[in-house]
């Protein structure tokens, strides 16, 4: 049995540009002072969440939401809503029937799902069909996405650090819970489940023989949910744990941390770029905790190996992590644009480069914006490439589809090559370079993605030549 849960301040990361995580430093709220309140951008003040059961009374009748026809769908926007019960509050588990063409039919049950009606996506589908998520469901959905990652992938074999629930794709809409070494570590994105999450990891940590957990509301629950929360930490939780990845250590910190502290879904990808730079020279562009720069010069054993970032914190963990592995690797605080313009007119090109930046969209609205970035960032690293060297160019963007940043790439090498003089308007022309596309790949195994949720397929990884 986990003990008692109680609170720690948390600094959830903003919207950067220049690295792939953020953090600061926050002084803890003593046990006895006021609870901040918060007014939600949706209007009204923020809803406080509190603890609700996992499995609810069957003597009791739930709220129904009613859809506008049969949604397939998990994430159930507001607009296909035809009507809702009073009674429905915001996080409640709701039942979800869809009306037919005949009004005179009775609606159909879907089947059961978390209802916030101040989110734009209103619903989240738990479960299908008639019967209630209950304490049976719970153990067996729970006891499937453990066993994919500990019995199938054998992950325990390679690492002590992997996802063990990758939201819709497992069935847990809203939800993502990394494990690191003895401790669970839980970023969520929806009320609902944000409410449930603390009973989720209780049976969790039994079949993961975990100790520890954190909870952490992600980054925007607060304009799109309409709730706002501290992070929640197990009694006697480590602020930070020592994690292996392919016999490499790494610290993860909680507080202060991005996302659930490290990023699981790019293990593969570490490893198998370390495979290119044995004796090269490499160039790690938002680098934060030092993941491929690290495993770049320990399993790469590449010759020289920068990495960079905006942020102070992650770099002074990232060369934590070095000394853990008596790496060395130099790692350099700055905007990566104006590092990649300096680096340009020094002459010093890199066998290899990662680019791995943060999420540069988080909505339709920011979709335009931050495909320019990626277009802008891109071409600029291509430039540091040394011909015939390889370019790692990643995307963590759910919005921007694969096709569409490989457009972004194929644009970029066109203006990727040596200046050659001015346009006619004046304008600086560069040649173009070849790119050879020699994989495309996206975040390991233990990110699943559910065939009737593909945006739980998000990370994208090309791997390029160029000459």
């Amino acid at each position: 049995m986990l003990p008692t849960m109680k609170s720690r301040p948390h600094d959830r990361a903003g919207h950067r540009t220049k690295g792939r995580g953020s953090s600061s430093s926050s002084p803890r709220r003593p046990a006895d002072a006021p609870a901040k309140h918060h007014n939600s951008p949706l209007g009204g003040a923020a809803v406080q969440p509190v603890s609700a059961p996992l499995s609810p009374d069957p003597s009791q009748p739930l709220p129904a939401v009613t859809l506008r026809g049969i949604v397939r769908h998990p994430l159930i926007y507001r607009k296909r809503i035809a009507r809702a019960d009073r009674q429905a509050r915001p996080g409640d588990l709701v039942a979800v029937y869809a009306e037919g063409e005949d009004r005179n039919v009775s609606p159909e049950l879907l089947g059961y799902g978390y209802y916030n009606p101040r989110s734009e996506i209103a619903v989240r589908m738990l479960r299908y069909g008639e019967q209630l998520p209950d304490e049976t469901f719970w153990q067996s959905r729970l006891k499937e996405a453990v066993d994919l990652r500990r019995k199938l992938l054998r992950l325990d074999e390679v690492t002590d650090s992997y996802r063990v629930i990758h939201a819709e794709a497992d069935g847990f809409p809203g939800l993502v819970v990394d494990r690191f070494g003895d401790t669970l570590s839980a970023e969520v994105f929806s009320l609902g489940m944000f409410q449930r999450c603390p009973e989720i990891l209780k049976r969790l940590a039994l079949l993961c023989d975990a100790q520890h957990t954190v909870i952490q509301p992600g980054p925007h629950t607060l304009p799109q949910e309409g709730f706002a929360s501290e992070a929640i930490l197990s009694a006697d939780c480590p602020g930070s744990v020592t994690i292996q990845e392919f016999g490499t250590r790494f610290r993860v910190r909680f507080e202060g941390g991005h996302k659930t502290g490290f990023f699981c879904d790019q293990r593969d990808n570490r490893q198998r770029l370390a495979s290119f730079c044995r004796g090269a020279s490499v160039l790690d562009l938002c680098c934060y905790s030092g993941g491929f720069s690290i495993q770049a010069k320990r399993l790469g054993q590449a010759e020289d190996v920068t990495g960079v970032d905006l942020d102070e914190a992650p770099l002074k963990l990232a060369r934590e992590n070095a000394n853990l592995n008596q790496a060395r690797v130099r790692f350099v605080q700055a905007d990566i644009f104006p590092f990649m313009r300096d680096t340009l007119q020094n002459g010093r090109q890199f066998d290899v480069v990662v680019l791995d930046p943060p999420k540069l969209i988080n909505s339709r609205v920011e979709k335009e914006e931050g495909a320019r970035k990626h277009f802008d960032m891109n071409r600029l690293a291509m430039r540091l490439v040394k011909p015939g060297g390889l370019l790692l160019s990643c995307s963590c963007a759910g919005l921007l589809p694969e096709e569409e940043f490989l457009r972004l790439l194929y644009g970029a090498a066109r203006q990727a090559g040596p200046l050659e003089g001015e346009s006619p308007e004046g304008f600086s022309r560069y040649a173009a370079r070849t790119m050879q596309v020699l994989a495309k790949t996206g975040a390991a195994s233990d990110h699943p993605v559910a065939s009737h949720c593909l945006e739980t397929e998000y990370l994208k990884a090309v791997w390029m030549r160029l000459l």
